[in-house]
């Protein structure tokens, strides 16, 4: 079972998808470079961006990497709710001095296109975020050669990412950065605490499904990278932890908010995107967040131009700054250095408690 991802790296370290610019090229082969498995984002991205990244990477690295696609939106959102944001986001346009985006922009992400080119021509691993594929794109990989990995949240999406023959789970807990990778996107869940953490959610998950785990949700050092092993992971997946290194596309004013004690706390939010997605608290998020209508993707095609309009300003408080709960733990060291650092704090972890990591087996 193990080996169906182990034989992709040498250490059990996965650097997350982060996108909007973050998981770039450099970052994903330096990370495969140093024995871990990089990751580009193709979302957000043009079919063609994707194509040319994964081309950059490949001159950059000969090592397993993966891509990651966002899985197609169903049109759910209430028109009407979209168009009172836009009328509340009015006066961050004339502040930033820019128009706000089309929020019909597109909601299935070129999600064909980018599975025909990378089943033309194929990647050593491909994960979903935001649903699961049918079974027949799954098996499509599967012919190809392509490792398969479906984000989860739940027991149940990871069972349903077996049932559609999934290689492994990557296993979200509430503390990761970034969006919640949820298959079914459900407002009368926001503010209720029903997400789980990352080891309760570990443990329920490896109850049910028989296929590998990845562990992601807040982990920043090897010692917790110890304690999902133990838990029944192949592998931790890291996004904020890589997301201030050098190599990074992330923007500067992003890597230096990580650590920033003017940003002290991290929240779930709609404000940017329309969907939960974890990030620091800036001005943006406290006076948008509560208004912010279940629309995925509308609301982001709605502020994408606010956010970059702010970036380009140098105000990060108007920023969509997405980090994890252990972003204070944040260090700013080359990629291939955290591998390092990472994998010695894991060997030094696992002795003392008895852990051993051997091409995937936990014992």
């Amino acid at each position: 079972m193990s080996s169906a991802l182990t034989d992709l790296f040498r250490y059990p370290i996965v650097q997350a998808p982060m996108a909007g610019g973050a998981s770039c090229p450099q970052l994903a082969a330096t990370v495969s470079e140093a024995g871990g498995l990089g990751f580009l984002a193709a979302g957000y991205k043009t079919p063609e961006a994707m194509y040319e990244e994964i081309k950059q990477l490949r001159g950059q690295t000969a090592r397993p990497f993966g891509v990651n696609l966002f899985m197609p939106q169903p049109l759910t959102a209430d028109p009407a709710a979209v168009e009172v944001y836009r009328e509340q986001l009015a006066g961050e346009a004339a502040w930033y001095d820019t128009p706000l985006g089309d929020p019909d922009a597109g909601s299935d992400d070129a999600y064909d296109a980018k599975l025909a080119i990378l089943l033309d021509d194929p990647v050593p691993v491909v994960s979903f975020t935001f649903g699961c594929p049918a079974r027949a794109v799954l098996d499509a990989f599967g012919k190809a050669g392509t490792r398969t990995v479906v984000t989860v949240t739940s027991p149940a999406e990871a069972q349903a990412a077996q049932w559609a023959g999934a290689d492994a789970v990557c296993v979200q807990g509430i503390e990761a950065g970034g969006h919640q990778g949820t298959h079914r996107d459900d407002p009368r869940a926001d503010g209720t605490g029903t997400g789980l953490g990352l080891l309760s959610l570990l443990a329920l998950v490896r109850e049910i499904v028989q296929i590998p785990v990845i562990a992601a949700g807040g982990l920043m050092r090897g010692s917790q990278i110890a304690g999902v092993l133990a838990a029944g992971a192949v592998a931790a997946q890291l996004g904020t932890a890589f997301l201030v290194c050098p190599e990074s596309g992330a923007n500067a004013l992003h890597k230096r908010a990580m650590t920033d004690p003017v940003f002290g706390r991290t929240e779930l939010t709609r404000a940017f995107s329309g969907r939960p997605a974890r990030g620091l608290v800036n001005r943006f998020m406290r006076e948008h967040g509560r208004y912010a209508p279940a629309a995925y993707p509308q609301v982001h095609h709605l502020t994408s131009g606010l956010r970059k309009a702010a970036a380009k300003a140098g105000d990060p408080q108007g920023m969509a700054l997405w980090a994890g709960q252990g972003h204070r733990l944040a260090r700013e060291l080359p990629a291939a250095r955290l591998v390092e650092v990472l994998a010695a704090e894991l060997d030094a972890a696992r002795e003392g408690l008895g852990v051993v990591w051997d091409r995937g087996a936990v014992s």
